[in-house]
């Protein structure tokens, strides 16, 4: 499983979504607003998420504004923390 297949079901099932599965989800859809529709209280459950999953700290909003854009924006930032 790839990085983006991973985080896919980390959103779906960790995430509580319950109105689309992990492949419904399209690698460059927003996150948040109208893409999946994930808030405040998701980005923050998903900073941990991350760091519980892969190890890999999100350390300011910054980071994570940037990140969190895509499944594709979010799975290059882990993939890059982890081969450094």
């Amino acid at each position: 499983m790839d990085t983006k297949e991973k985080l896919k079901k980390i959103l779906v099932q960790d995430l509580n979504l319950e109105e689309v599965t992990p492949e419904e989800i399209e690698d460059d859809a927003p996150l948040f607003g109208d893409g999946l529709g994930l808030d405040s209280l998701d980005a923050v459950e998903l900073v941990v998420l991350v760091q519980k999953h892969f190890g890999v700290e999100i350390k300011d909003m910054e980071e994570g504004r940037a990140a969190f854009q895509s499944v594709n924006a979010l799975a290059a930032y882990i993939e890059a923390r982890l081969s450094a």
